[in-house]
């Protein structure tokens, strides 16, 4: 589900509807930009896009401000210059942190906390491919290293990471623009053709992270009374059937990649091309399998149907990059199906253990939207047909 960011603004959520909306005529030229505002609430996780415009009502102005000391803390440890505004938060605290915006006499920062962040590779190592994609053509946000030279450095309590700030527009909604597919094709191609070596593919796609069952998880979410219980009871085996989608089959060899190259770390900078943001997921995919998970979140609408138009430009880009599309078939869905269930799984637990609140709120309403939204294997099976 996607989140309003922290102090949301109505004219980026018309932005975003606008974009959404070039992708469903890809596949239905008669929508209206009505049903793609309707949509993009939906994915918000509201009934309709006035829900949305009362949410964002509700919510603006509310971002947080950090300590000033911590603020100036931050500054001095990456010799950012003096602190002229107060630092403020971006977004809510996601799987690795918390995101804010630092201005200092230098310029505008992006800041964030990596206090929940897993390591798959050596931090050194994504900044090395955040390095060699921006070489190759990708645009990305600087990442800025501590006076002593780290990328990570502990601060009032917390870890944190810096980048240059680019300025860009709202994230994407999938389904984008056949012209956005393309783009990320290209993208994917410059990052597989760097061949940087890895050592494993990374866990997050290669296998089920949590052993707990899913008639455990469905039996506690009746225990806990929570209203999306049915829901996940409904989706038991249709969860099940994707960890075994590809199983058993020899996957291809690693690169070190992006490895979340979705729509939310992509938003359009200057002239409309794609900045790539969300580079601490860097780890380890087969070329196939992040191709068939890009495939998997841009390309698919919100009903569950699949933009062709979207297929066969994202096709397109990767060839027209790297000269040839590494050989697809179901088995190459693995990762994105893994991903999937561990991602589940894992909003499922917060969810189970949020104590009340905003933090129940967002959390049952995320599960209910995953829960309504699971890709199956016959989605990949679409996806498929439309290369």
């Amino acid at each position: 589900m996607k989140t309003l960011p922290d102090n949301p603004n109505l004219d980026h959520l018309r932005q975003q509807a606008k974009d959404l909306l070039a992708g469903l005529r890809d596949t239905a030229p008669a929508t209206t930009l009505a049903e793609a505002q309707a949509a993009l609430a939906e994915q918000y996780g509201f009934r309709t896009w006035t829900d949305l415009k009362a949410e964002v009502d509700r919510v603006r102005g509310k971002a947080d401000v950090a300590d000033p000391a911590l603020a100036t803390a931050v500054a001095e440890r990456y010799g950012l210059g003096a602190v002229t505004a107060p630092m403020r938060s971006l977004a809510r605290p996601d799987e690795l942190g918390r995101r804010w915006s630092l201005t200092t006499e230098r310029g505008r920062w992006a800041v964030r906390t990596v206090d929940g962040w897993i390591r798959i590779v050596d931090v050194e190592d994504d900044v090395a491919l955040q390095r060699a994609a921006a070489g190759a053509g990708v645009r990305v946000p600087a990442p800025v290293l501590s006076r002593a030279g780290a990328v990570v450095e502990s601060v009032g309590g917390h870890r944190w990471r810096v980048y240059e700030w680019v300025h860009t527009g709202p994230p994407l909604a999938a389904p984008v623009s056949a012209r956005i597919t393309r783009e990320v094709g290209r993208i994917l191609a410059a990052l597989h053709g760097l061949e940087l070596p890895v050592d494993r593919i990374s866990p997050w796609h290669a296998y089920r992270l949590s052993p707990r069952p899913w008639t455990d998880l469905a039996a506690a979410a009746r225990a806990h009374g929570a209203d999306w219980a049915p829901a996940l009871a409904e989706a038991l085996p249709a969860l099940s059937d994707l960890e075994q989608v590809g199983a058993g089959a020899a996957p291809g060899k690693p690169v070190l990649s992006h490895n979340s190259l979705g729509p939310g770390n992509v938003r359009l900078g200057a002239g409309g091309q794609p900045v790539v943001l969300g580079w601490e997921h860097a780890g380890g995919q087969p070329p196939a399998w992040e191709l068939a998970d890009a495939l998997t979140t841009w390309a698919v609408n919100p009903d569950g149907g699949v933009n062709a138009a979207g297929v066969r430009s994202m096709l397109d880009g990767y060839r027209e990059a790297a000269g040839a599309v590494p050989a697809l078939d179901l088995p190459a869905f693995r990762g994105a199906a893994l991903s999937m269930t561990n991602y589940v799984m894992g909003q499922i637990e917060v969810a189970l253990a949020a104590t009340g609140g905003e933090e129940r709120w967002h959390a049952d309403r995320s599960v209910r939207h995953l829960l309504a939204h699971v890709p199956t294997r016959p989605t990949f099976e679409r996806l498929l047909a439309a290369t």
